[in-house]
């Protein structure tokens, strides 16, 4: 199988390059020197890229590249109204607006072909029309039925940006009634532009609307998140040995004598990060000490499989999906204090400065002396009871580890690290998983500790790999482009700023959002530099990371949670054993890449899924609040309405159409909407006052109306 992927990757590189001319199979075999023997599995490589949308052969037999036809390949993002735009492939906005009747009969998430009709200029996206679907996104759709007097029904989809109802015919409602939440397979493709609808078959009834619990599981179905492990993972689990004996304590290096606590959540229960910190002389002796999780997970087994395939936890509100089984998670992998846990850490001696000026990343014995939480840290930093006694003898190296916070952070944030001041909202629930509570709280002291810790970290090891040259797993966050800082530097001159010099660089953000803070724009300028900014992705070579101003980055510190944490871990342990053979590093260099991208898809859809909750949750925190009145800022100005932010992080929209006191005219250079007889402006940023006159979450809608 690797050898099929080298194969290809090498085929699919050879006709992407940019002297490359349209030839014929029998061609690219003679110039790539392929063997007679492997005809075979060289025409089936040309079919699988063929089918994946790689490329195209033409009429008379020849392959050329997307590119030559005016070809992209990417993932299909729907409206509601039945037009879309398109992400590229490999998780980068392409922004290609698909027309409804542009379709092709592709549904949200598809991946798709399309052909760039119009080019994109100043004031419009590109236009394309999907022509090939690749690959349905969704195979299974979650919704609320509908029944009808005939029997039959209709699926409302969960996922406000499939555009159509699913029809259900008697036959295939699996009798479901009105209200229940449904999983459904489309059987049948509809098509927006003939008003045709899709049919579908019910698989699975996931309870009533009303039933506690059963609007998060319908999220977890939506996103397809594996709730369960397989029996053979279980079994797989059963038999391993957590036992820790001395033959492995002796190869590794003892220090469990170093004071070491972790600093958690109040109910985290998958504990992968402790810290020390010990003066020498002038150095701060900071220490990570992470779970090594790599050593009861090995590659290729059950458990193996199953982490890479979930990538990543998932924590919804009420619940976590773990990556791993609470057996390792929680259990012998969780770094509890008063135990014994197998750890791999990086220990660094920091300058006065923020320098690492020495360093070692070692496989080591552990045991943590006391489980701390960030409310307690923070407490017991301010001398506030009863956390200043229960935390006495840690309190030296508190204060100290608080020192080196401020002396990291101030490094990087002189070197151009962006931070953005957003409030984080916490979601209270009753018994029953109704929301009670809302509670919005800014970065405590306590978490920046252990941010500054985990990032320095990080930097040092992803720099010692870069120059070791070895096969590794980066974190990166590349450029933006500078079409968006251009756009962005429109958007914040209304304000009375004007963003400074031609490069793009990461402080002429960071000075932005710092200009704004506190001020009643922040939030507003805020979101808007970070849209500017690309998302961060998992990938096997070195780009750095914009944001944080690094160079050299990647995430080493949680591979409880995190598949690439657990393969940097494999990497550094086959290192530092001397298990890195040349055929080894070959097997890592052709694996990576598809690595990368599958866990940065991962990632985003555990993001999706956790948005998708908490603003579920958000609405019915709403949904007896009809009438009343908040005060809020305008967040976002569109042609169809003007979303408004309410202190507890709550977003609804006013729309245009229920603002009857005036005709309000869409001013989309200055983000504000203008009356024409009144000349009333509502602006981004502008504080407002508005009633709640709807909240569902059928439709995951908040409407509001200005008072």
């Amino acid at each position: 199988m690797e050898k099929f992927k080298k194969h290809k990757d090498l085929i699919l590189e050879f006709i992407k390059n940019d002297g490359y001319i349209a030839m014929k199979p029998s061609e690219i075999m003679f110039l790539l020197d392929v063997p007679a023997k492997d005809k075979a599995e060289f025409s089936e490589i040309i079919k699988v890229l063929e089918r994946e949308g790689e490329i195209i052969i033409t009429k008379k037999g020849k392959i050329m590249p997307l590119e030559d036809f005016n070809i992209v390949k990417g993932v299909f993002l729907g409206h509601a109204k039945g037009f879309g735009f398109i992400r590229g492939d490999g998780g980068r906005e392409n922004d290609i607006f698909i027309p409804a009747n542009k379709t092709n009969t592709a549904t949200h998430k598809d991946i798709v072909l399309v052909k760039i009709t119009s080019k994109k200029d100043v004031n419009y996206s590109a236009e394309g029309e999907i022509i090939k679907i690749i690959e349905r996104g969704i195979s299974n759709i979650v919704g609320i039925f509908e029944s009808t007097l005939k029997g039959s029904g209709f699926v409302i989809p969960r996922e406000t940006k499939i555009a159509q109802d699913i029809f259900i015919a008697k036959e295939n409602t699996l009798k479901a009634v009105q209200g229940h939440v449904v999983v459904v397979k489309i059987i049948k493709a509809g098509n927006v532009e003939r008003n045709l609808n899709p049919e579908g078959k019910i698989i699975e009834i996931l309870g009533h609307i009303n039933e506690p619990g059963v609007d998060i599981l319908s999220v977890i179905k939506q996103f397809e998140l594996p709730l369960v492990f397989s029996e053979k993972v279980i079994e797989e689990v059963r038999m391993l040995d957590f036992n820790i004996t001395d033959e492995e304590i002796a190869k590794r290096e003892d220090l469990r004598s170093l004071t070491m606590i972790t600093i958690d959540g109040e109910d985290s229960k998958d504990l992968d990060d402790a810290v020390s910190l010990e003066i020498v002389g002038d150095i701060y002796r900071l220490g990570v000490h992470i779970a090594d999780v790599s050593h009861y997970v090995s590659e290729n087994s059950e458990l193996d499989k199953e982490a890479f395939k979930r990538s990543t936890s998932v924590y919804l509100v009420d619940r976590v999906i773990p990556m791993l089984p609470h057996e390792l998670s929680n259990g012998i992998c969780s770094l509890n204090a008063g135990v014994d846990r197998l750890s791999l850490s990086c220990i660094m001696d920091i300058d006065k400065s923020g320098n690492v000026v020495a360093h070692k990343i070692i496989e080591s014995i552990i045991n943590v002396d006391k489980r701390t939480s960030y409310n307690g840290v923070n407490e017991a930093l301010l001398g506030n009871e009863p956390y200043a006694t229960e935390y006495k003898e840690f309190a030296e190296m508190l204060n100290n580890m608080n020192e080196l916070r401020d002396i990291l952070r101030t490094k990087r944030i002189k070197r151009g690290a962006i931070e953005f001041g957003f409030a984080e909202a916490k979601i209270i629930l009753d018994a029953d998983g109704v929301p009670v509570d809302i509670i919005s709280a800014k970065r405590s002291v306590s978490s920046g500790i252990i941010e500054e810790f985990m990032l320095i970290c990080n930097e040092t090891v992803a720099e010692e790999y870069f120059w070791q040259e070895l096969p590794f797993v980066y974190r990166s966050h590349e450029e933006p482009d500078r079409e968006k800082i251009d756009i962005l530097s429109e958007f914040v001159r209304k304000f009375g700023y004007h963003m400074k010099g031609k490069q793009t660089h990461s402080k002429s953000i960071q000075k932005l959002v710092q200009e704004f803070e506190g001020t009643d724009e922040e939030a507003v300028i805020s979101r808007a530099s970070l849209r500017s900014l690309k998302q961060a992705r998992y990938t096997h070579e070195c780009d750095g990371h914009f944001g944080l101003a690094a160079k050299y980055y990647c995430h080493f510190t949680s591979p409880i949670r995190r598949y690439p944490d657990l393969m940097i871990h494999r990497i550094i342990k086959a290192n530092i054993n001397g298990k890195l053979s040349d055929e080894e590093i070959q097997r890592f260099n052709i694996n990576m890449p598809d690595m990368c991208k599958h866990t940065s898809l991962c990632e985003r859809r555990a993001e999706d899924a956790e948005r998708e909750v908490d603003n579920m949750k958000k609405i019915q925190f709403m949904e007896d609040k009809i009438g009343w009145e908040f005060e809020g800022f305008i967040s976002s100005v569109t042609n169809w309405g003007i979303y408004v932010e309410l202190p507890n992080t709550v977003e609804g929209m006013v729309s245009l159409s229920d603002m009857n006191d005036d005709y309000y005219v869409y001013d989309n250079k200055n983000y504000r909407v203008i009356g024409e007889r009144t000349k009333k402006i509502y602006e981004l940023g502008q504080k407002v006052r508005v009633k709640l006159v709807r909240a569902s979450v059928g439709s995951m809608k908040i409407d509001f109306v200005f008072i």
